[in-house]
């Protein structure tokens, strides 16, 4: 069996669903600067992914992103529609 190797931010659950499957991983955890970095590039690949395939699932991908950067930096859904 070959490794895979995934750099990549991880949400959805995703460890405990490759637990249930009996896989192996390795979770590397991060400092704030560094989760700021992975969530912009995060936010732009899943903007690309929506514009590519104009699909609603996609938004929401987008959205999940945003809403992962302002929990963060401390910012309320709130208040960014205030802003």
């Amino acid at each position: 069996m070959s490794e895979k190797i995934y750099n990549k931010l991880v949400r959805d659950k995703i460890p405990e669903i490759i637990e249930a499957s009996n896989k192996k991983y390795e979770i590397e955890t991060v400092d704030n600067n560094e989760l700021m970095e992975l969530l912009n590039k995060k936010l732009l690949e899943e903007t690309n992914e929506y514009l590519e395939s104009n699909e609603i699932e996609e938004i929401a991908d987008v959205l999940e992103v945003i809403y992962a950067i302002l929990d963060n930096r401390n910012i309320t859904k709130e208040d960014i529609e205030k802003i």
